[in-house]
């Protein structure tokens, strides 16, 4: 059901892209050219998160023994950093306008931009359920958010064009849509870079961490601790702990696990147990 509703919406951002590129040349619209290229932006990006869905959802092997959900952020990486390219882009043409401003025509740039509205808003309704558990659909789903405000938008240009010829409202607006294409990008690059370079999942502090499994029984000390994302829902950890009694391995080892679980979400986790020697010199 996913999957459809990710390829109903591509088709119809594509063919949204197409209508937005010939409108824009016919009327001499940068502002509606830009929301084609963010349109395509979004388009692309459904695309890419469709075929990594399809990736992630193969099991682990033993060429990938974590299995292939990560292809869903290196996904994201890839549309992030289209939408940055796709934002200078237009600055750059949007100031290039500011020297050699060029006749629009308001009529064809309000028509399509309508069209674009209803379409931006089909389209994050496709997606927002989706959007709820992958970094990718929710992506997509808030630059369709986006795409809506900037047909608001490009409407609102055509008609200052129409009633005053205020031509430059559409060089305004083709840089306001590249700042926030830019200001998306810049939000959610981080996040992606963070769990691709192995980072400690927000929101969970290492110190925490020790002082959960240090406090359970049998635990002197915790080292060589550990904690990453191996997707956007699933961490992982490894550690050595150091233990008083070897006997209560299993005890304290299920323990362990139960509480990483319970209080930080962690559901994968290896664990290296060792003896306490100084304890066992005492004993």
């Amino acid at each position: 059901m996913g999957d459809r509703r990710l390829l109903t919406a591509i088709t119809i951002n594509m063919l949204l892209t197409l209508a937005q590129v010939i409108g824009g040349i016919i009327s001499g619209s940068l502002a509606l050219i830009a929301d084609a290229l963010h349109n395509f932006s979004d388009a692309a990006s459904l695309l890419i998160a469709w075929v990594a869905r399809r990736i992630g959802r193969q099991p682990a092997d033993h060429f990938k023994t974590f299995g292939y959900k990560r292809a869903e952020v290196i996904a994201a990486l890839i549309n992030l950093v289209t939408l940055v390219l796709v934002g200078l882009y237009l600055i750059y043409e949007g100031l290039w306008r500011l020297f050699e401003p060029q006749v629009i025509e308001g009529w064809t740039v309000i028509i399509v931009a309508g069209i674009a509205l209803v379409i931006d808003v089909a389209t994050a309704i496709l997606t927002y359920s989706m959007s709820k558990q992958s970094m990718n659909i929710r992506a997509a789903f808030l630059h369709n958010v986006s795409d809506a405000l900037a047909s608001v938008g490009v409407i609102v240009a055509g008609t200052l064009i129409l009633l005053y010829d205020w031509y430059w409202s559409d060089t305004l607006l083709t840089l306001l849509i590249a700042g926030y294409v830019l200001y998306q990008a810049a939000t959610l690059l981080p996040k992606t870079i963070h769990i691709l370079m192995e980072g400690t999942p927000e929101g969970i502090s290492i110190k925490d961490v020790i002082n959960v499994m240090a406090s359970v029984d049998g635990v002197s000390n915790v080292h060589h601790l550990h904690i990453w994302q191996i997707d956007e829902h699933k961490n992982a950890l490894e550690a050595h702990v150091v233990i008083t009694d070897f006997s209560e391995t299993e005890q304290i080892k299920m323990a362990l696990k139960a509480a990483l679980e319970k209080r930080f979400s962690i559901t994968h986790s290896t664990l290296e147990f060792e003896i306490d020697h100084c304890c066992k010199i005492c004993c």
